[in-house]
């Protein structure tokens, strides 16, 4: 007769009995312990593999003390704002923020002056207001959200035209098309895809427009025999309850030198949009947020949808962006202390200094790179930088992003390149360790 092998499987009780599984038990929990291995001898059954105690013991406590699998990493990409690794890394003043506000209660939806309920868009609306001229804003949960939430409640129920050199695509397959689809909104589509004029939204203006959407370039952009017509040039279209929404993606709210064709908020404010829409962690550099600012009859509109609510931003969302927002009180704060700033801004000099320290620690050699602000912003603009390169190619890649922290590099021609623009002198440090 032949004997089973999977027979010999010691059973879940007889593990956690052993010296081995009291510990794990003791570490873990009994219930994670009693899952761990369960799923072991289930593992061990389906492959028809007899397996030793010690074994099956191994593998559940690998399971248990395994890494998270969100975890931080060091970013030496050159990619400033990468969306796969977590956009813009927050400042410091934003981390206290939320560590603040986690801890326990808050005034998110409560005003203490009254001493009853209040609004959660009230913490930022004063301060978007200020910074951008708008009247009033508030933020939702990212910018995806913010269009889809303006075009719901400004034209759910007609048309919004839109050029057709704007119907484009975000990350993801995220398109323009489907966001107006899903609002309720007739898309309209006007002039051509390199050209439109002020003419072609002014023919197309019908009983039915409800909203003109102006969207911003940000991922990339077209050049040669082109044409379209300003925002302002948009606003002055407008009559009775036609609105003008602009989308700008990236959202800076500081004029940069690099970055002259990058509109701020305020520029589209002043240029008399109704609702301006962006993201929150860009070009920004806070956290995941979509935020509308504009005309207060409109952003009250707005607030009121029922969509609001289902895309409404978090509590450490919120505190986050606050704390963010305030630096921008002081320009030169913002650039010092908005990390995605500094890395932008950051002297050559200083990006090379770093890489050659890197060099003499690692013996890999000083090259010069182009790094990039990323996130679907500034497609054509290169930053330079410097990096260490070492030899290894795809091997020595994988091996940092094995380590602890993970290291996340560039492989090219062969060689995995450091790049220090988006590395600080701790991470550098972390990395030599």
């Amino acid at each position: 007769m032949t004997v089973n092998p999977l027979r010999g499987l010691p059973s879940v009780d007889a593990l956690l009995r052993s010296e081995h599984g009291v510990r794990l038990a003791a570490a873990h929990g009994h219930a994670a312990a009693v899952e761990a291995l369960r799923a072991q001898l289930d593992a061990a059954r389906a492959a028809g593999e007899p397996r030793a105690a010690k074994a099956l013991l191994d593998a559940a406590e690998a399971e248990l003390t395994r890494a998270p699998s969100l975890r931080p990493v060091l970013n030496a990409t050159g990619v400033i704002v990468h969306t796969n690794l977590g956009r813009a890394p927050l400042p410091e003043r934003a981390l206290r923020r939320v560590q603040e506000v986690a801890a326990g209660y808050s005034t998110l939806e409560f005003n203490l002056e009254a001493g009853a309920r209040g609004s959660r868009h009230d913490h930022l609306s004063g301060l978007l207001a200020s910074l951008t001229g708008a009247e009033a804003g508030f933020a939702v949960n990212n910018n995806a959200a913010a269009v889809l939430l303006c075009l719901a409640a400004i034209a759910g129920d007609g048309e919004v035209l839109i050029s057709r050199g704007e119907l484009i695509e975000i990350g993801d397959g995220f398109r323009i098309p489907d966001i107006l689809e899903r609002s309720g909104a007739q898309l309209v589509e006007v002039g051509t895809t390199n050209r439109t004029r002020l003419d072609d939204y002014r023919g197309a203006v019908g009983e039915r427009t409800r909203a003109i959407l102006r969207v911003h370039q940000s991922n990339f952009r077209m050049v040669g025999f082109t044409a379209r017509p300003s925002l302002a040039e948009l606003a002055s279209l407008r009559e009775g309850e036609l609105r003008l929404i602009d989308d700008l993606g990236s959202g800076a709210l500081l004029d940069l030198p690099d970055m002259l064709d990058e509109p701020t908020a305020a520029s589209s404010v002043e240029a008399g949009a109704d609702l301006v829409c962006f993201s929150g962690d860009k070009l920004l550099g806070g956290p995941q947020a979509g935020i509308v600012v504009g005309r207060a009859d409109a952003i009250a509109r707005v607030k009121r949808h029922p969509l609001a609510r289902a895309f409404r931003i978090d509590k450490l969302s919120l505190a986050a962006l606050e704390a963010t927002l305030e630096l921008y009180r002081d320009p030169a704060t913002a650039l010092a202390e908005v990390p995605v700033l500094r890395m932008a801004a950051e002297p050559e000099q200083q990006v090379r200094e770093r890489a050659r320290r890197l060099c003499e620690r690692l013996g890999g050699e000083l090259v010069e790179t182009r790094a990039r602000i990323g996130g679907g912003a500034l497609p054509l603009l290169e930053l330079r930088s410097h990096a260490c390169a070492l030899t290894g190619g795809e091997r020595l890649a994988e091996q940092l992003r094995g380590g602890d922290p993970p290291v996340v590099a560039r492989v090219q021609e062969g060689r995995v390149l450091l790049d220090c623009r988006t590395l600080t002198d701790a991470d550098a440090e972390r990395i030599s360790a």
